[in-house]
């Protein structure tokens, strides 16, 4: 049995080497947010392939990482639940141009102003939402 802490801690390295090998060989933000607003708002556009080969090799290793290590993949949530939480993330990645890996590892990884508001904002957010839920649930 592995510690708790150990693939957190994989898993985070990775993303950080995964996004600081897509800048420094490519000069593009790994914000997965973007790269799908990108396919799907712009499907003609030239780099679209390396976009869907970016998404590609993050479910394509994922995937099977995760039944190998028999890691529970399955949400407690509801659908109609995940559909509205879809949504609202949705909203707000357009909103604040990027997501959680676009402006927490890659954003504040440059020192983007920018980035820092959206992960002061979306972790307090996130933060609050707990505090209250298990203040309502008594859990």
């Amino acid at each position: 049995m592995h510690p708790w802490w150990l693939y957190p801690l994989i898993g985070g390295a990775l993303i950080g080497l995964s996004a600081t090998l897509l800048l420094a060989l490519n000069g593009r933000v790994a914000g997965i947010s973007g790269m799908l607003k990108g396919i799907f708002m712009t499907p003609t556009e030239a780099g679209n392939g390396q976009r869907w080969a970016f998404l590609l090799g993050m479910i394509a290793a994922g995937s099977p990482l995760a039944l190998m290590l028999g890691i529970n993949t399955e949400s407690p949530a509801s659908v109609p639940v995940l559909l509205i939480a879809g949504v609202l993330v949705g909203l707000g990645t357009s909103l604040s141009n990027g997501c959680t890996s676009g402006h927490g590892v890659c954003g504040l990884g440059r020192r983007s102003a920018r980035s820092l508001v959206a992960v002061v904002t979306f972790m307090s957010t996130a933060i609050l939402t707990v505090l209250i839920l298990r203040t309502a649930t008594g859990g």
